[in-house]
């Protein structure tokens, strides 16, 4: 440990002088929120060399740097809260991407990048802990040209293959324990524990599951409380999985490829879940392109993906990632986990959605997707779409059949409308006569 001890203090430093490692051209790396380090971004302007550099960030925490594009190009790889007005605007650009294939798009633009990164203390072998992110930075770390860290008390040291950087591949690191980021605790609507139930229903004891952060997934874990002997394999680690490990509803006992451990890729949520993953060996956390490879969930038998969406259409494809033509947030792992879940024994995928938006103005249930909208999810690997009006099971249905299943499952206000639509498009046909 004191040799170690000894390089770690050869190599702190100043965010200042950290950041004057990065050179013209070159491109940046930050980790999914909240494995940002704030006080290297706050330093990157502080390096006048910035000349034709990249600065790629996913769900950030904070808005933009005021720099020129010119001196530093900023990069959204998930739109948040945060940056979604500067993506509009034109002042951030926005890279496309399933989640699994981030590192390799990555590597793609920048054999070499630039890795800074929020990190656990230093443990008695030199190594220093991603914590609640590895996500795509796990798998960039041996390709790296340099690697400078911040290092914070408050990091969870977590577990996992390539979840480790040793001091000896560190460039520079400088300290700052400060509270991470958090998610606030969404409040459940009754449309919210509408759907829960549904979803809850279609798991069943012994599943493993792939779940996400908001308020409907929040409500799906509020109705499975009563399940037994569930398992984790989920590319993010919700806020309320630690209620279901504290009674007992998690156990991993049935995972099928990994026994008694949680797998996920990161995290975000409250101190609470923090301090539940913090040197908690049954947690494992692993690079996306590992957990979301659509080969490995494959290998989840019994699998229950459970994703959210914007709107449907008739033929099933689901823009789950624009508003009004504009882009939203990002694919993220939703097209990952639809196809993985499809290749899994007993594998279920649903996702799910209100059935109104803009104060039950609209439908969710849409005869085809608004103009300019992207699809996240295809007609080819949708499996059940759930509002909190029910369940349409799309899989192995023809058209005019899923156009049924979907009107039955939207809002009673827009049924009528919807079937006159599936009419105009011959989706439906009132009489059948042959001529």
């Amino acid at each position: 440990m004191t040799d170690y001890k000894n390089l770690y203090n050869e190599k702190l430093t100043t965010p200042k002088e950290a950041v004057q490692l990065v050179n013209p051209g070159e491109e940046i790396v930050f980790p999914v929120n909240p494995g940002e380090p704030p006080m290297l971004l706050e330093a990157i302007p502080q390096n006048k060399k910035l000349e034709g550099n990249y600065l790629h960030r996913m769900l950030p925490s904070s808005g933009p740097l005021d720099i020129s594009p010119h001196k530093l190009k900023q990069v959204s790889i998930f739109l948040s809260g945060a940056d979604r007005k500067y993506y509009r605007e034109g002042f951030i650009d926005f890279l496309p991407n399933h989640f699994s294939d981030i590192p390799s798009l990555l590597l793609k633009r920048t054999a070499h990048p630039v890795i800074m990164a929020t990190v656990s203390p230093m443990d008695d072998e030199g190594n220093f802990s991603l914590g609640t992110s590895p996500s795509y930075v796990a798998s960039l770390i041996e390709h790296a040209k340099t690697i400078i860290l911040e290092v914070n008390e408050k990091m969870p040291r977590t577990f996992g293959d390539k979840n480790r950087i040793h001091i000896s591949q560190v460039d520079a690191l400088i300290e700052n324990t400060v509270d991470l980021p958090e998610l606030p605790t969404p409040k459940l609507s009754e449309k919210d524990l509408e759907i829960g139930n549904i979803i809850g229903n279609i798991v069943k004891d012994g599943d493993t599951l792939q779940i996400g952060f908001g308020s409907m997934p929040n409500a799906v874990m509020e109705c499975i409380m009563d399940k037994k002997d569930l398992g984790v394999y989920s590319e993010m680690l919700p806020d309320k999985i630690v209620d279901l490990y504290e009674l007992g509803v998690v156990t991993n006992k049935h995972n099928p490829v990994s026994p008694g451990k949680t797998i996920s890729t990161f995290a975000i949520g409250s101190k609470r879940l923090y301090e539940f993953m913090n040197n908690n060996k049954d947690i494992v956390m692993l690079p996306c392109d590992v957990t979301n490879s659509p080969v490995n969930i494959a290998k989840v038998d019994n699998l229950v993906s459970i994703n959210s969406s914007v709107e449907v259409d008739f033929y099933g494809q689901c823009n789950s990632e624009s508003v009004g033509g504009m882009l939203y947030s990002s694919t993220g792992g939703q097209a990952d986990f639809t196809k993985g879940v499809r290749m899994t024994k007993d594998g279920r995928g649903v996702i799910c959605l209100y059935s109104t938006a803009k104060k039950d103005t609209i439908s969710t249930i849409v005869s085809e997707l608004a103009h300019g909208s992207i699809v996240s999810t295809s007609k080819n690997d949708v499996d059940t779409v759930v509002t909190e009006y029910g369940k349409a099971e799309l899989i192995g249905k023809t058209f005019s059949e899923r156009a049924e299943a979907l009107i039955a499952i939207a809002h009673p206000d827009f049924r009528a409308e919807l079937r006159q639509r599936a009419i105009d498009k011959k989706l439906i046909v009132e009489e059948t006569v042959l001529v």
